[in-house]
């Protein structure tokens, strides 16, 4: 399946589809988004808002909304 570098994420968002790295958000579910935290031992750890860290269960299913650079320069770290 050739998949192409850029797509459109469940809510429209344009989107990259490459690995998550730590610093990125993420679109963990249609709508809930997370930043990854942590990666150990090719596990990825997510933390939202007010929430703990916890480890992904399908980190194919993980989708980069905005990667740590595109959120530093919109101040938000």
């Amino acid at each position: 399946m050739l998949r192409l570098p850029y797509g459109h994420g469940p809510t429209g968002y344009v989107v990259s589809v490459r690995r998550p790295e730590v610093g990125d958000e993420v679109e963990y579910a249609p709508g809930r988004r997370a930043v990854v935290t942590d990666i150990r031992r090719g596990d990825y750890y997510l933390r939202s808002f007010g929430n703990r860290e916890w480890p992904v269960r399908d980190p194919d299913g993980l989708t980069v909304t905005r990667t740590r650079a595109e959120r530093a320069a919109a101040g938000e770290l």
